[in-house]
């Protein structure tokens, strides 16, 4: 999920410097929505590996 959200990411800053506004304001709100989605499920999963009694590696 995070690679995607960096595709985006880059898909947004080229579409910015060719002139597409709208593709690129698109693109940075997808890799946003998806870069936040890619943290709360990495928090979820911390919290879930440390109430089973597991120590992250």
């Amino acid at each position: 999920m995070l690679y995607w959200a960096l595709v985006f990411l880059v898909v947004a800053i080229i579409a910015g410097l060719f002139g597409f506004g709208g593709i690129a304001s698109a693109s940075a709100g997808i890799a946003q929505i998806l870069f936040f989605v890619f943290l709360v499920l990495f928090v979820v999963a911390l919290l879930v590996r440390a109430f089973r009694g597991q120590v992250p590696r």
